[in-house]
């Protein structure tokens, strides 16, 4: 039912209010258009900031709430909307936007994951978001996210790169396109922009929010970064280098073998924080002192007598010397355009690569190494099949076949990355769109802009390190103390790429990033839950470079018996 059209309080009173007089602010909202009004609304290309050929509401469904406390929800307006392109053979973007009848005033957008290529649950969870708190819609968020301009081919998912549209929507360009539709929906629906506008992305949507917020810094107020794919060309130039080294005769660990590299890791490095239980949180201190070469499991070398491949219980020579490749950097013989030098190694010892079991583990092992060898043509990839090749030899594999060389029957594993040769030129290219690594955040400062950014130790697929090396240069350039005003990074110990099955993370990101753009209350003691291995047990999130040592007593599954230490000893 359509209500009357009434504007509320200007946007300077409400940033003003108290917390108190906010909620009553947003109590009973008013709609300047109700959902059915929107079916069929049409956007004007001039309405957005980049060029299109305009938007328009595809469907407009009234939802009824629901949910199961604390993870309810009220009534609100399911919009689906298609963006068309300039180009009429490249693909439209497809965008969702949740707009709940009790509304609080703000706006949230989601990121994408992988190549993108599905629309983002709107009406579900930030990612590692809590399960014991409402997510976004459930607060009165209006949510939104697109599929970034193209529908996935779960056989080939990067094949969309031949369409330079569609190319540069997945780079960046959909971002705008997608928030500007969005904000004039808001506008349509409750007769005023957002008060307060987020982004929450991990991965390639830690990517997308680290593209808006230096793209674009007035759009948004706050971000929550997880596992940034910020340098996407550096990263997919160190897959096909890890990828290279895989496709070696015997170089592949199966399943078993990666489960004893793992259980090695963990003999030697779990007690470096004062707790046994099955996390490594010291982890710079692993880096330094595990060698898969020399270390033992249950008492024994991990190495294959003879560097032999004798069993699944051992490694041979060839499997340590591809595993040592995932461990270290690569450099690249000249920098990128982007102005990136190589990528950086990953945390290798301790992390799970992929083990028999189902469930989480069977998805932790998709986003690892999976199941089959990389070769020529590469097998099946990606989360969608239960047998495939790596995760990262699929998307090396996706990125030159269509992203470089636009040739689908071009073997990638001819190609080495560390020296482009003809295809230096297409890389640089490709690496202004892709790599997102700006360090001059001062805009979106200049509009009280903050940054929640976190990433697990165990990440198979985004290096944490790359991630400790941005933000160690926007200390760099803009100042550790300026930092320290807009961002905080965090480490969680254990946790995988987006799910883990040693210490699978959940935090409540939003209430922190609503504390500190909206009331000015820096994050402070903030906790992060495992949902998986022991469900319920709690750590500290450290500020990098941090990392939570034990007390010596108390219980240890809960975050008030450990302390934040920085050095690899864990002496204070």
């Amino acid at each position: 039912m359509k209500a009357t059209r009434a504007r509320r309080a200007g946007p300077s009173r409400l940033l003003l209010a108290a917390p108190a007089l906010l909620t009553v602010a947003i109590a009973e909202p008013t709609l300047a258009a109700s959902c059915s009004e929107l079916s069929g609304a049409r956007i004007p290309a001039t309405a957005i900031a980049l060029p299109t050929s305009g938007a328009r509401v595809t469907a407009a469904t009234p939802v009824p709430g629901g949910g199961s406390a604390p993870q309810t929800f009220g009534p609100y307006c399911d919009l689906s909307v298609e963006i068309a392109p300039v180009d009429p053979s490249a693909p439209a973007i497809r965008m969702r936007l949740a707009l709940p009848e009790q509304w609080n005033s703000k706006a949230m957008m989601y990121g994408g994951g992988g190549y993108n290529g599905t629309v983002p649950n709107v009406a579900g969870n930030v990612p590692a978001g809590p399960a014991d708190q409402p997510t976004p819609l459930g607060r009165g968020y209006a949510v939104f996210g697109s599929d970034s301009g193209h529908v996935a081919n779960p056989v080939n998912p990067g094949d969309f790169a031949w369409n330079d549209e569609a190319l540069a929507n997945y780079a960046h360009d959909a971002l705008k396109k997608t928030r500007d539709t969005a904000i004039y929906l808001i506008e349509r629906r409750y007769g005023q922009p957002p008060v307060r506008s987020y982004f929450a992305g991990g991965s390639t949507g830690g990517r997308e929010a680290l593209a808006v917020v230096q793209q674009w810094p007035e759009d948004f107020h706050g971000a929550i970064v997880l596992y940034p794919a910020y340098n996407a060309a550096a990263l997919d130039l160190q897959f096909g280098r890890i990828t290279r080294a895989l496709a070696a005769p015997g170089a592949f660990p199966s399943l078993e073998k990666r489960a004893a590299l793992l259980e090695s890791a963990l003999q030697a490095c779990d007690g470096l924080d004062g707790a046994y239980d099955r996390v490594i949180s010291n982890q710079s201190a692993c880096n330094a002192r595990f060698d898969p070469a020399k270390a033992k499991l249950n008492g024994r070398p991990l190495r294959c007598p003879a560097g032999a491949d004798t069993g699944n219980s051992c490694l041979s020579d060839a499997q340590i010397h591809a595993l040592k490749v995932f461990d270290t950097p690569i450099r690249f013989s000249q920098p990128l355009a982007s102005g990136e030098r190589g990528y950086p190694g990953f945390n290798t010892w301790g992390t799970d690569l992929g083990r028999p079991g189902d469930g989480v583990q069977a998805v932790v092992t998709r986003l690892g190494l999976n199941t089959l060898q990389p070769t020529y043509p590469m097998p099946v990839h990606g989360t969608g099949f239960a047998e495939g090749a790596p995760y990262h030899s699929g998307f090396w594999d996706e990125w030159v076949r269509y992203f470089v060389t636009r040739n689908p029957a071009f073997n990638a594993l001819t190609l080495d990355p560390t020296q482009l040769g003809p295809w230096q030129a297409r890389v640089d290219a490709l690496s202004l769109r892709q790599d997102v690594n700006q360090t001059d955040l001062s805009a979106f400062v200049a509009n009280g802009g903050k940054i929640l950014m976190a990433h697990g130790t165990s990440d198979q697929l985004v290096s944490t390190r790359a991630t400790a090396d941005y933000y160690q240069r926007v200390q760099r350039d803009m100042g550790v103390g300026q930092t320290r005003q807009f961002l905080r990074y965090y480490e969680i110990p254990g946790y995988g790429h987006a799910a883990s099955t040693l210490f699978n993370a959940a935090w409540d990101s939003v209430t922190a990033l609503e504390s500190w753009v909206e009331r000015g209350i820096a994050p402070k003691r903030q906790i992060v839950t495992d949902t998986v291995a022991v469900p319920g047990r709690t750590r500290p999130l450290c500020e990098y470079p941090a990392w939570p040592k034990y007390k010596g007593k108390g219980q240890v599954n809960d975050a008030s018996s450990f302390v934040c230490v920085k050095s690899q000893s864990g002496r204070h």
